[in-house]
């Protein structure tokens, strides 16, 4: 997007002229043109700056401003050119500076002195404001539908393995025993905030910064309230120098883009190491995986891999954002034009990355044995040890130090778990151990003892599919 006041300009007498050309008596360069030229990049919003464009002409024709015919010439045209973008009679024309540029100029040789009358009032500072939250709006509710599906599609998967022991790890040591339901259900939480997150987001972008001009409104009788109801948004913005010097929702969306990176990434990390010989837990799909060039046996975990690598590409979208806004003077300047591209790679990027994941995590195969298998060795029961003392009076804290002393005994004998010691031994311990505590120490039985909300039981996770299916539901 140029602004009104872009230092070079281009003499001519059609309507494609750029908008600001009055001024200046000579000509850019054509590779300044080149250079400064935004339509490439903004071009996805020629439907959010029509659409914008019909409620300005509206309220100008309400306000006596336009006559209600040039209102009608200017409706009708604009349908004509959304109509005929959308069937493909109308190409873009990459010469246009930007889509402001291209939608006014295709409208004016549609319809004559009407479209020359659009720009009334309206500066492209507030105009690419508006353009941009229009967009957003429109987006990421789509974006915030695809999590959903994920988030549904994992509590899918969970609804079968309530029971299917995994366990569960912290510093990549085995910890305590769970379930595959409980780890995806995991998952579905971390892209329910992501959801959360979109959706508070988009409650500050509904407010229109139309009417704000360059920096300091109009002297028409404008009637921003009007435009904005008309556009369905909540309000307007307060201040007109804030409402086109602001690009937070940009670093805010971009933000929550890269948390849902992040989310995405640690999940990927997560299916590498468990397709792997040494865990073997996920058995991906033929159709998500890839082979080798030189090693015939290789079944690789490409997308899972690509996905975490792209993490780096939204992360850098967002330092971009950062960094070129962080000392800007108000009101607008040029370098505001370079918002759209971090913002819309970082949204095209992760939207890819959800539904390449989703239709990966589908597809994949579950090893329930050998997950089950890991739940053994390792004393992830030394804290069910602990426990079932805890039971019996003892202090968590003593508690702690006999189970810890059963650890260290197992590990000197040249043992692999606790329930391999003899329970004469453990009664050495502590004379509180009796030969129930064999059958408390399971897996199945540590997995099914945590009864606290959130926790892995089978009731409580069939709770937590209930509660995140529901919430998929309302997308």
């Amino acid at each position: 997007m140029a602004n009104e006041n872009t230092p070079h300009g281009t003499i001519t007498d059609n309507n494609h002229a750029a908008l600001w050309h009055g001024r200046f008596a000579e000509g850019p360069d054509a590779a300044a043109v080149e250079f400064e030229t935004s339509i490439h990049v903004d071009e996805r919003m020629a439907l959010d700056d029509i659409h914008g464009s019909k409620a300005h002409a509206a309220m100008l024709a309400s306000q006596g401003i336009i006559s209600k015919e040039e209102n009608k010439a200017i409706q009708d045209g604009l349908d004509s050119i959304e109509k005929d973008l959308g069937s493909g009679a109308l190409k873009i024309d990459y010469s246009a500076e930007d889509i402001h540029s291209f939608v006014e100029a295709t409208l004016t040789d549609r319809i004559g002195d009407p479209g020359r009358k659009l720009h009334t009032g309206r500066s492209r500072n507030d105009q690419i404001a508006l353009d941009e939250r229009l967009y957003l709006r429109r987006v990421i509710p789509e974006l915030q539908k695809q999590i959903a599906s994920l988030i549904n599609t994992l509590a899918d998967i969970a609804s079968k393995h309530t029971h299917s022991l995994l366990t569960g790890y912290t510093h990549m040591q085995h910890a305590q025993p769970g379930t595959l339901a409980q780890h995806l259900c995991a998952w579905a939480w971390m892209l329910k905030r992501d959801v959360e997150r979109l959706e508070d987001s988009l409650k500050r972008v509904s407010l229109s910064p139309l009417g704000s001009g360059a920096l300091m409104g109009s002297g028409l009788p404008l009637n921003r309230e009007m435009v904005a109801e008309n556009l369905g948004f909540a309000g307007v913005t307060e201040n007109s120098l804030d409402s086109v010097s602001d690009r937070d929702y940009c670093i805010e969306f971009t933000s929550d883009f890269a948390i849902l990176q992040q989310h995405l990434s640690r999940m990927c990390e997560e299916v590498v190491l468990w397709s792997t010989t040494e865990f073997g837990f996920i058995n991906l799909s033929e159709k998500w995986s890839t082979g080798s060039s030189i090693m015939p046996q290789k079944k690789n975990p490409d997308f899972a891999e690509l996905i975490r690598g792209r993490t780096g590409k939204v992360y850098g979208d967002l330092i971009n954002l950062l960094v070129m806004m962080k000392g800007l003077p108000l009101a607008y300047d040029r370098d505001m034009q370079e918002d759209k591209a971090p913002l819309f790679e970082a949204l095209d990027t992760v939207q890819g990355n959800v539904i390449v994941f989703e239709a990966m995590i589908a597809s994949a195969e579950w090893n329930l044995p050998q997950m089950e298998g890991s739940c053994f060795g390792g004393f992830a029961n030394a804290t069910d040890v602990a426990d079932y003392l805890v039971r019996k009076g003892m202090p968590f804290r003593v508690a702690h130090g006999v189970s810890a002393r059963c650890v260290r005994l197992a590990i000197d004998s040249g043992l692999s778990a606790i329930e391999e010691l003899k329970i004469e031994d453990m009664k050495k311990i502590s004379d509180l151990i009796e030969e129930d505590i064999f059958e408390k120490i399971t897996p199945k039985a540590c997995m099914e003892a945590r009864t606290t909300t959130g926790g892995p039981s089978p009731k409580m996770v069939e709770n937590q599919i209930s509660a995140l299916k529901a919430f998929a539901k309302k997308y």
